[in-house]
């Protein structure tokens, strides 16, 4: 969940005001990176996970507001539709068995959150799109009762000036294409977020890792492939994220204006850059203006919250946003990597950030950098292909050519991911766990969208209509879910 704001609507002079206040953030902010204001110590690592709520028939069940008061912990906060809601973990060091002790903690904490939820006839669902989700679940009182998701939702569609069309083709011809009058199927795109502190210095060379990696993040994690019944991408979130919040009529887009799903346009120099293009080309759609005066806050030695310029940035929806923040008076930087879906379980949730983490330490500290030797639109390309292939998708790789999924991984980012987490101190234990997950998934070729697919035809097979097999499908998925056996193990129905 972003930020919470005061109002759900906001007057043009409001909205002068807050321009004025972002622009003024902006220059805060490069005086505090020309004058290096950050803080210097061990990279700190967070992570986030999305979850769907489901009722008894795992349809999906509109009561986080309730679940929530059951569960009672601070770590868990609503989404913007009320059948989500999202776990914080606290942030930790990479070194030693951390990851381990991460992957205990988030198990024991889910267990616990899920037997609260089912007291008031709430189950967890981890996965990137609930299959059993329909258009008539939106007919109703779907929102979140938080301002910030009603002004989201006004301000996108005052924007747009009409509704939103979404229309996704999967590989064997199944199309969704229909309108929608809300934000709503954006909460189908239920993810997790990787945070990565990294001081402002080496900030351009990780973003650009990250955009570079993305696309084998997409192809091996891919965990969406039903949406409204249809079986589309294989990780279709990506592609409904990007329609459901699109701001742009079509002679917007025709003029080649930018989406607020934004993969991005260039290799960057410096964090700036992001902040920079966020001001000047995205307008704004939450106006909401603090007290603070970071130009006197900065003068008198402290550390500004720069709230307009990140309230700013948080609705501009890179695929790894830049994130200024402030903790214990201390101001920092952040990548945060949206890539990825939630689940299968949490131990696959973790090999994907150990391969992310390794992986990308070394393409941000190798002598001859991908991004030198990779095109900005091949990268692009890369994670379009990813997004709807999955694990079959061919990508081009600098000095390879178009290679698979499984040769790219294993032959070539599997080793720096291994010795990428060898550098930040992590024990043999963990580096085995979790990339050897990695290393069967590309081997089985049987990722979370993998087994969906083939589950669901298994059931089809058997007799069952889509709705029938999705459900089969999802309950099945749940049970293995809780197991937390790696989805590169589960058997297929019989």
């Amino acid at each position: 969940m972003g930020r919470e704001v005061e109002s759900q609507h906001y007057t043009r002079e409001q909205r002068q005001e807050y321009r004025r206040k972002v622009q003024t953030n902006l220059d805060v902010f490069a005086t505090m990176l020309s004058t290096n204001q950050f803080t210097d110590q061990s990279p700190m690592t967070g992570v986030e996970i999305e979850l769907n709520l489901v009722d008894e028939n795992l349809d999906p069940h509109f009561q986080n507001t309730q679940v929530l008061e059951a569960i009672a912990d601070p770590d868990y906060v609503t989404e913007l539709a009320k059948y989500n809601i999202e776990l914080n973990a606290r942030p930790r060091t990479l070194p030693g068995r951390t990851a381990l002790e991460l992957e205990e903690d988030l198990r024991e904490s889910l267990n616990r959150a899920d037997a609260h939820a089912r007291e008031v006839g709430s189950r967890f669902a981890m996965v990137g799109i609930l299959p059993t989700l329909r258009e008539e679940h939106f007919e109703g009182d779907w929102i979140s009762a938080n301002n910030r998701y009603t002004a989201l939702n006004d301000s996108i569609f005052f924007a747009r000036g009409e509704d939103v069309l979404l229309d996704i083709e999967g590989p064997t011809g199944e199309r969704v294409r229909t309108y929608a009058d809300s934000i709503a199927p954006e909460s189908a795109c239920t993810s997790v977020q990787l945070h990565l502190q990294v001081p402002p210095q080496d900030f351009a060379a990780h973003w650009n890792a990250a955009q570079a990696l993305c696309a084998v993040q997409v192809a091996v994690g891919a965990n969406s492939p039903f949406f409204f019944g249809k079986r589309l991408h294989a990780e279709t979130r990506v592609e409904v994220f990007k329609q459901a919040t699109d701001t742009r009529p079509i002679e917007l887009v025709n003029q080649g204006v930018r989406p607020r799903v934004f993969f991005g346009e260039r290799w960057i120099t410096s964090i700036f850059d992001l902040f920079e293009e966020n001001v000047r080309f995205f307008p704004v759609l939450l106006a909401e203006v603090s007290d603070e005066d970071p130009v006197a806050v900065l003068a008198g030695g402290g550390a500004p919250q720069l709230a307009e310029l990140r309230l700013h940035n948080g609705t501009v929806y890179r695929w790894n946003r830049p994130i200024y923040d402030v903790v214990d008076s201390e101001p920092h930087l952040r990548i945060e990597n949206r890539v990825l879906p939630a689940g299968p379980t949490i131990i696959d949730t973790l090999a994907n950030a150990a391969f992310y983490y390794g992986t990308m330490h070394i393409l941000a500290t190798e002598d001859r950098p991908v991004w030198s030797r990779l095109s900005f639109e091949a990268a692009e390309d890369n994670f379009n292909e990813a997004s709807v292939n999955g694990l079959d998708a061919r990508l081009y790789w600098p000095g390879h050519g178009l290679l698979g999924v499984d040769e790219l991984v294993l032959r070539r980012l599997l080793p720096m991911a291994q010795e990428g987490l060898r550098r930040f101190g992590a024990d043999d234990e963990v580096r085995e766990r979790y990339l050897g997950v990695i290393e069967e998934r590309c081997t089985n070729g049987q990722n979370g969208a993998a087994w969906q697919v083939a589950a669901v035809e298994a059931y089809e097979k058997q007799g069952e209509s889509r709705d029938e097999a999705l459900k089969a499908m999802l309950g099945d998925y749940m049970t293995h879910m809780h197991s937390n056996e790696p989805v590169h193990t589960w058997p297929l129905p019989e």
